[in-house]
């Protein structure tokens, strides 16, 4: 649009005048004729600093761009480079219209995803009807315990309920299709009766087709549209958005000695591609929100990893899903705390979501998740 093209010319016209030399001519990026990942840092409210540029259209803004590339040999090296130092770096390494389609891509505000505002950050809340599910299984498992859940967390600020019949923590018992249908159509139902947003968590086709019918607005999938071979067709089909999410390996087994050169890099690949398939099978990018899958085939490592980075993954151009609630990483940096006592490491992942420009974070706890960001996002602006 005319007000970022005007945006980014007035920093640039400052970085023009710039003396500073850019350290990647000491470190060897400039030269780099390989890939390069762009995650912004250097966060700040950009409506009270000239000097940023806008998060995905939010209030958030980025000062600087961490440049990372992969080592040979495993992992990766990165430079921090301060946004008035980029202009002398875009013309050294020769990738000015790659640096043009990453800052469009970085600053863009994301369309609306299933109506709601992509400028802020809304909590997803979880609603699973299941009796094994991995901190709440059993605690809803009738209906009217689910359907009384997910009105107690809309009012408790979530914007989406996520309605789930399968665990997918390793170890979890086989559902069938049939079952899983039994279990979230009758919730799913009650709760877009009455005009929330419900999307559903299911890695089933069949279960897709009659959670939308049911009313359903949002496919949320933990394989991509990967896990049964008729997902990305019907999701097509249906029109409906979709969540994509990154796990490596099966849930069942995923946790056994997970494997990446580069974790942050090797999910972002995974998830361009993602996109790039479902492109071509007729799903808009606007109509897309990904997820790194904190916890499915991570070490504690590759997690820490992913949520120091995580702002990388606005270079796909859609919405960022994080989900960390509950999860045994938490437990793994606190042993004492099984998965109901890990609230504080869970409140703590979210707003490091919310720091990194993270438009949905899914949780179990949402009145104290919705009142953490609700802080963080006030004294963001003071």
């Amino acid at each position: 649009s005319r007000s970022r093209a005007a945006n980014r010319k007035r920093l640039m016209d400052k970085i023009t005048r710039s003396v500073l030399r850019s350290p990647a001519d000491v470190r060897g990026f400039a030269d780099f004729d390989g890939p390069l990942y762009y995650a912004p840092t250097g966060f700040i409210d950009h409506s009270d600093d000239p000097n940023t540029l806008p998060l995905a259209g939010s209030r958030r803004g980025f000062s600087a761009l961490e440049i990372i590339r992969r080592r040979e040999g495993g992992g990766a090296e990165s430079m921090i480079l301060p946004l008035l130092a980029l202009e002398g770096w875009v013309q050294n390494s020769g990738r000015v219209d790659e640096i043009n389609n990453v800052l469009d891509r970085l600053m863009t505000k994301r369309a609306d995803f299933a109506g709601l505002d992509m400028a802020s950050c809304h909590v997803m809340g979880i609603v699973n009807v299941t009796p094994d599910s991995f901190s709440d299984g059993g605690d809803y498992n009738t209906t009217e315990q689910a359907i009384a859940r997910g009105r107690e967390l809309a009012d408790f600020g979530a914007s989406i309920l996520d309605i789930g019949g399968e665990s997918t923590r390793p170890g979890a018992d086989d559902v069938t299709e049939a079952e899983e249908i039994d279990r979230v159509v009758p919730v799913i139902r009650a709760l877009a009766e009455k005009g929330h947003v419900v999307s559903i968590d299911t890695r089933h086709a069949n279960v897709m087709e009659a959670a939308i019918e049911a009313g359903a607005a949002i496919i949320n999938d933990v394989t991509g549209l990967e896990g049964d071979e008729r997902s990305l067709e019907v999701a097509a089909r249906l029109g409906a958005p979709v969540m994509l999410m990154h796990m490596q390996g099966e849930p069942g087994t995923m946790q056994v000695d997970p494997q990446y050169d580069c974790a942050v890099l090797d999910v972002y690949d995974y998830l361009l591609d993602r996109i790039e398939s479902c492109e071509r099978a007729g799903i808009s990018r606007d109509k897309i929100c990904i997820d790194p899958g904190i916890g499915f085939g991570k070490t504690l490592s590759h997690n820490l990893e992913l949520l120091s980075r995580l702002a990388v993954f606005h270079g796909l151009g859609c919405p960022i899903l994080l989900g960390t609630s509950r999860k045994s990483f938490i437990g793994k940096i606190d042993p004492k705390a099984d998965p109901k006592q890990r609230l504080g490491g869970s409140i703590a992942s979210a707003v490091n979501g919310w720091r990194h420009g993270a438009q949905v974070i899914r949780v179990h706890d949402v009145q104290e998740t919705v009142q953490a960001i609700s802080v963080a996002s006030s004294t963001a602006l003071v």
